[in-house]
């Protein structure tokens, strides 16, 4: 079988000459090529044959067509698109740049302005498409390309004709349609209704990796990752970046709400918000070049959504007001729990203490069992690696669903020490 850069110049020969490879994903692949008729070098993404043939030809062009219509200047432009010999593909400019994600694996952080100026950017181009009736479905840091400071979208248009052309056949084989760790929770449910506030989601995800390092309640795996979405809150990133402002760490949580009803409702009042958070922690208003202009109604939205992200962020917690937070306390209670009855039985065994009482003993084993207890809740509950890397205390990735108050590993450890004390009884008893 011909490979698919053969096939592609095949068909589009005379129209397009493909030179290099650019780059490769799980839904298709990007050429440099020479656009014959015109005399320029252009950027020509095919998606890969199993896809398209799930897709379909006319789905593919009529979203690609809806998407053409989109002129901003964060908004990759769409030269032309089409389909030959069973290959659908679209055409843009080569931009002079890097994506966001190469940027990332060079520098992991980037610097706080930085981040809010791309994120506002970013939010202008989606509300301005959101506006026309275009939602991306598939924002993040691969699909946001950074040209001479500036950063501009692409691949508006790819993720609903994938969704719509061929959503359940792709399912069935285990192809998902988006990026897991970008998803909003209701696309990871598989919604087929999904608004702006779903790309609001995915965009606070991209600027919490760019502060952070890492996208928020990421998994080992992509079904781990979409599951802690629909059941877990992202750590503060104020605990794992310290020069975060308070503001805008409340800004980017409030975007990363589960329900879309608690985000916001439009990306540019996210934009506005970000930009203002980061303004009110440097004491004047951040220059971001976007394009769109803010209004006196936006400005005072913006500052009351600011003002109650802000007031309910909590800051860096104490030492001892993290460990309960984190349920290392929950999880020392039950080892102390399970301490004081071991410890009572064998106190009132005349044989091994005589006539002495277990309460005399409780004293001392509340002295020396809670911390015992704590430091055993600290060894099988908290992450040594999330200590390390963020300098916080994060609680140790377990498998399954959490449990409200305590972890399955606490009490399977609790039931171990219960079964072993039981077999050294019986076999005291039996034999000496």
């Amino acid at each position: 079988m011909p490979k698919l850069s053969e096939r592609l110049s095949r068909a589009v020969e005379g129209r397009y000459e493909i030179m290099d490879e650019l780059g490769r994903g799980g839904m298709s692949m990007v050429f440099q090529a020479r656009d014959v008729r015109h005399d320029r070098t252009v950027a020509v993404k095919v998606l890969l044959p199993e896809l398209a043939a799930s897709v379909g030809a006319q789905r593919f062009l009529r979203e690609i067509e809806i998407a053409a219509g989109l002129v901003h200047p964060h908004i990759l432009p769409l030269y032309d698109s089409g389909e030959a010999e069973g290959l659908l593909y679209h055409v843009t400019p080569l931009i002079d740049g890097e994506t966001l994600r190469d940027r990332l694996k060079r520098d992991r952080y980037l610097s706080i302005e930085e981040a809010c100026r791309i994120t506002a950017e970013v939010s202008d181009a989606l509300d301005f498409a959101h506006s026309q009736g275009v939602i991306h479905r598939d924002i993040k840091p691969e699909n946001i390309l950074l040209t001479r400071r500036h950063a501009v979208i692409t691949d508006f248009g790819i993720a609903r004709a994938i969704t719509l052309g061929g959503g359940e056949r792709l399912t069935e084989t285990g192809m998902a349609v988006g990026t897991p760790a970008y998803m909003s929770p209701e696309q990871a449910r598989g919604e087929a209704v999904l608004d702006g506030r779903s790309d609001i989601y995915s965009l606070a995800c991209v600027t919490y990796e760019m502060m952070a390092g890492e996208a928020p309640l990421a998994g080992r795996s992509p079904q781990i990752t979409m599951a802690r979405r629909q059941a877990e809150s992202p750590t503060s990133l104020v605990l794992l970046r310290e020069t975060v402002p308070e503001a805008l760490d409340g800004v980017v949580l409030k975007a990363l709400s589960r329900l879309p009803a608690d985000r916001y409702p439009a990306a540019a009042q996210y934009g506005d918000a970000v930009q203002m958070a980061v303004g009110m922690a440097s004491g004047a208003h951040p220059s971001v070049s976007t394009p769109g202009q803010v209004t006196p109604a936006s400005v005072t939205t913006q500052t009351t959504a600011v003002g109650t992200a802000a007031s309910q962020v909590v800051g860096r917690l104490p030492f001892w007001e993290e460990l309960k937070r984190r349920k290392v306390y929950n999880v020392a209670v039950v080892y102390l729990a399970a301490s004081i009855g071991i410890f009572s039985f064998l106190a009132n065994m005349k044989e091994i203490y005589g006539e002495a009482s277990w309460y005399s003993w409780l004293p001392i084993l509340l002295l020396v069992g809670f911390p015992v207890s704590l430091f055993l809740a600290w060894t099988f509950e908290v992450s040594r690696e999330g200590v390390r890397r963020t300098g916080t205390f994060e609680v140790a990735a377990e498998r399954g669903r959490r449990w409200p108050l305590i972890s399955r590993r606490a009490l399977i450890t609790v039931l171990g020490i219960g079964v072993a004390y039981a077999a050294f009884e019986i076999v005291r008893r039996l034999f000496f």
